[in-house]
């Protein structure tokens, strides 16, 4: 190097020529260059390198550094060793071992490491001129440390790993780890040479590799070098076209090392550790990867021995624990004669206890066991022991009380005196042997009762109501009872027999073909399945079956088919439909009824409230109060209440509470007289029929209520027909007997029918037809108390009104009346004349001041003297007074003494019955039939009416 540096020409550099170098720069480049010790100066401002033959080597295959800047020289590794150097000129001295560098010395970046000195040197005037750089290369000492380290720690996690797949991932994720890998994993090559399975992996900053891939996918080459277990490394795969650039673009990798493991001539595995950027392998990490590959195919090797012998010997616990035979080992003792005398129990499986029924038998002397058991089983044992035969004994132990079979042989060396056994109760088996052999002497007779048992069996089956039948999994019928076949037949038209396929007896049926392949389907999951259903043409009445499917096994235990068990359920079904029919006519029945309470006490309460406005309203009028518009005035408010009082007569027929005078009404001849008001009524666009029965009996009803239902059925009638249509009425006579759909009590009935050809109701509207205030109709075009009244009074009657409609086919009402077989009465319409009551005293009685008053005013315009009283008890006191009235007027219903009983008073104190009863109240039930009365509220006229029916019952 000496000889290098002095022929080198200096002239051009900072130092100069070399003549010129001073005494202090010549005397430090001595001592490197006389150094075997690599060396080197670094002198002045300009870090002019100097060094000796020692340091090539550091320097490796870098550019020639002899005369060039330090920091030049290394400036990949100047950002660590820069500040150094300015401490050794500084006049610092340094030491470091083991210096950890980033070099370039070979073309590329590695790691290594230095144990150096930097110390200052001194020119002539004492200033640091540069510092002298001793070192030496310690990067083997430390990656052999290091290595070895990381062998040590791989093993001892290793050591306690069991799990073969836990073993190669703690082994590649500390490798990956060692090397700053970007993944490194395991793979195994399947059964088939074609295909590899990567499953452990250790990844930093790509993804796992997992999975299954081709082995052609990492080409021809490396397959064929894998398979001849050579180690592949490859320092960048963009630098080798024979590999297959797409397989490592897509995984992520540019540089690889992959040792294959060979076992027998096949390649069964590989570890592999990839690199996302290129890498330099050294031939110390590749022989890391392979050691390791070693080691770890060592580890996992033993993990599956010891996996296999922990199996091994579970299988074989299972096996001991879980096995229905016996199995005990036995220790023989011997006499000095060398006989058997004894045997213990060594070991003893869970079997051996329900065998034999000797618990904790471990460790205790068969003749403590048993005692007194036969001789017999000790020699047995004795022999086996010391002839090394096997012995196979079927006997039986006194003391146990049960058979045996019983195999023993020899277990280790004759001198451990062990003797294994394996056993069966067979005691079952030799009671059944028993069994057999008295069966078999009565075998002929047994077999002729056993055919009479199947004989019977098989009638029962054929003659039951029960349908019965079995297909096999294809839907062959393998048989089939008469009950099944005669419904198949009666359902489908086809009678099936054994042999026939059910589905193909179909096939010209599709739908009822799929109904029956999807209700076998049910019962062929090889589960009991129940379930009902309907069978047949939807267009006619469909029978119901209760259908119960079980599986059908053979001998094996699979399922070769499945049994049909199928009842008629239909009048079952058909039961529980009328009883909720039913249940919800009586849910709608209370509704009504609540609905009829509700609104008979409304009208109760209108009534009042309207008896004293009319018979106000009805006074002005009579008297002529005002002019002609007071007049008009007046006329107009009484019309209005009168239709008020219309209006709440409606509402009491539909609360059956109407005061009625039923009697007997020739229904032909009544209808027959309404024809041309329902003609004039409903207009020339519809035409009306009447159809009334010749031979028709009287019915049992009040004429004018029903004239009145009768003409609201009509309007409605005619308002369903906007666009005009027929409306019929027609009246026939009806026998109901028990179980009318109308619920009826048995009997003769007049069935009064109001037929349109309208709009007709859907079933909604059909529900609440007969709900009070319930109309389809406009706004101001209709109450909805038409076909209230009407149904209130049928029932009133003892009747009932039905209903029959369908959207765009019209509507039919009947009324069905109770028929009688007195004669009917005529229906008088005349304009009753004026009354005269005459004159005498009054006695009023009613709890409304209101209307009493009103009353009181009408009696007095009739001529008579009014006596007023608030309740009953307080007439009575009048009474016994000694007012002695020629008329008592009273109200029903009032708080104490009702004015039904204050009239059964006064006639027996006044020998008269001149008592009228007035009533605004729904409920007239309680007024007897013999006491005349007024409905609340009333005119005077009508007063006067009824007051003068009085006068002439008692004349």
């Amino acid at each position: 190097m000496g000889a290098l540096m002095r022929a080198q020409d200096w002239s051009a550099s900072p130092l100069g020529p070399l003549g010129t170098w001073p005494q202090s720069l010549r005397t430090a480049v001595s001592m490197v260059l006389g150094s075997k010790f690599p060396s080197c100066l670094v002198w002045g401002p300009h870090l002019i390198t100097l060094y000796n033959d020692a340091f090539r080597p550091i320097l490796g295959a870098k550019p020639e550094a002899l005369g060039r800047p330090f920091d030049e020289v290394w400036s990949e590794a100047w950002e660590a060793i820069g500040p150094i150097a300015d401490r050794a000129f500084a006049g610092e001295s340094t030491f470091i071992e083991d210096f950890p560098l980033v070099v370039e010395r070979h073309g590329y970046a590695e790691q290594a490491y230095f144990t150096f000195c930097y110390s200052p040197v001194r020119d002539e005037s004492g200033a640091v001129a540069g510092f002298l750089d001793t070192v030496i290369e310690t990067t083997g000492k430390v990656v052999a440390e290091r290595r070895e380290g990381f062998r040590l720690a791989l093993e001892e996690r290793l050591r306690g790993v069991t799990e073969p797949r836990a073993v190669m991932a703690a082994a590649v994720e500390a490798l990956g780890r060692e090397l700053g890998a970007s993944r490194a994993g395991y793979g195994e090559v399947q059964a088939d040479d074609a295909t590899i399975v990567f499953d452990a992996c250790f990844v930093d900053g790509v993804d796992p590799l997992t999975g299954t891939f081709a082995l052609g996918e990492f080409g021809p080459e490396s397959v064929t070098r894998q398979r001849q277990g050579l180690t592949e490394a490859c320092d960048d795969v963009r630098a080798e076209p024979a590999q297959v650039q797409a397989t490592w673009a897509a995984i992520e990798t540019r540089s690889f090392v992959s040792v294959p493991l060979v076992r027998d001539g096949r390649l069964t595995a590989t570890l592999y550790v990839n690199f996302r950027d290129a890498h330099r392998w050294t031939a110390d990490e590749v022989a890391l990867v392979e050691e390791v590959a070693a080691r770890t195919w060592a580890a996992v090797e033993r993990a599956r021995g010891e996996s296999a012998l922990r199996q091994s010997e579970a299988h074989y616990r299972a096996l001991f624990e879980n096995v229905d035979v016996g199995y005990s080992v036995h220790d023989v003792r011997f006499d000095e004669g060398g006989k058997p005398v004894d045997y213990c129990v060594l070991e003893a499986n869970p079997a051996f206890e329900r065998h034999t029924g000797l618990v904790d038998a471990v460790g205790k002397w068969v003749s403590e066991l048993t005692p007194g058991i036969e001789q017999h089983w000790i020699d047995a044992n004795g022999h086996v022991l010391l002839t090394g035969e096997p012995v196979r004994i079927e006997n039986y132990v006194e003391p146990l009380g049960r058979w045996y079979d019983v195999h023993m042989f020899r277990t280790g060396e004759p001198s451990r005196h062990r003797v294994a056994v394996l056993f069966n109760d067979i005691s079952e088996r030799k009671l059944a042997e028993g069994r057999l052999r008295e069966l078999n002497a009565t075998l002929e007779e047994r077999v002729a009762e056993r055919t009479a048992e199947r004989n019977l069996l098989a009638k029962i089956v054929e003659v039951t109501d029960v349908m019965v039948l079995a297909v096999d999994l294809d839907h062959n019928i393998l048989a089939i009872n008469t009950a099944n076949a005669d419904a198949f037949e009666r359902i489908y038209g086809v009678r099936p027999r054994a042999g026939d396929n059910m589905l193909s007896l179909l096939a010209d049926q599709p739908e009822h073909q799929a109904q029956v392949r999807a209700g076998w389907a049910q019962g062929m999951r090889g589960e009991n399945v129940t379930f009902v259903e309907a069978y047949g043409d939807s267009d006619r009445v469909r029978p119901y079956y209760e259908v119960n499917f079980r599986p059908l096994w053979n001998d094996a235990g699979e399922q070769i088919g499945i049994y049909q068990f199928a009842i008629d359920v239909t009048d079952r079904i058909r039961g529980q439909a009328q009883l909720a029919d039913a249940q919800e006519a009586l849910r709608q029945s209370q509704k009504m009824e609540a609905m009829g309470q509700l609104t008979g006490g409304v009208a109760h309460d209108v009534n009042n409230l309207l008896s004293p406005i009319m018979g106000g309203l009805d006074l002005l009028q009579r008297r002529g109060v005002g002019g002609e518009r007071e007049q008009r005035l007046i006329a107009g408010a009484l019309a209005s209440a009168e239709r008020v009082r219309v209006l709440v007569q409606r509402l009491l027929a539909f609360a059956r509470r109407q005061p009625l005078q039923p009697q007997p009404v020739d229904v032909g001849s009544l209808v027959a007289g309404m024809a041309d008001l329902i003609g004039s009524t409903s207009g020339p666009k519809i035409k009306v029929v009447v159809d009334a029965a010749s031979d028709l009996p009287a019915a049992l009803a009040d004429p004018n209520q029903l004239e009145m239902a009768i003409l609201n059925l009509a309007v409605n009638a005619r308002d369903a027909m906007p666009e005009g249509g027929q409306l019929t009425i027609s009246a026939r006579s009806d026998d109901v007997g028990r179980g009318h759909l109308s619920g009826l009590t048995p009997g003769r009935y007049v069935r009064l029918s109001v037929a349109d050809t309208g709009t007709g109701m859907d079933e909604a509207t059909l529900k609440r037809a007969v709900e009070p205030f319930f109309s389809t109709k406009g706004v101001g075009q209709g109450t909805g108390l038409g076909l209230s009244m009407a149904h209130g009074l049928a029932a009133q009657l003892g009747g009932v009104l039905l209903i029959d409609s369908r959207p765009g086919l019209g509507t039919t009402v009947e009324l069905w009346l109770p028929a009688t077989s007195s004669g009917s009465v005529p229906v008088e319409r005349a304009i009753g004349p004026e009354v005269d009551v005459g004159a005498g005293i009054a006695l009023l009685v009613d709890d409304e001041e209101l209307v009493r008053v009103s009353t009181a005013d009408m009696l007095a315009e009739l001529g008579y003297q009014v006596v007023e009283a608030t309740s009953a008890e307080e007439a009575l006191r009048l009474l016994g007074d000694g007012l002695v009235p020629d008329v008592v007027v009273t109200d029903h219903l009032m708080p104490g003494m009702t004015g039904t009983e204050l009239a059964r008073e006064v006639r027996r104190r006044l020998r008269h019955d001149r008592v009228l009863i007035i009533s605004g109240y729904a409920d007239v039930e309680g007024v007897a039939h013999d006491l005349p009365r007024l409905v609340k509220p009333f005119r005077q006229a009508d007063l006067a009416t009824s007051l003068a029916a009085l006068s002439q019952a008692r004349g």
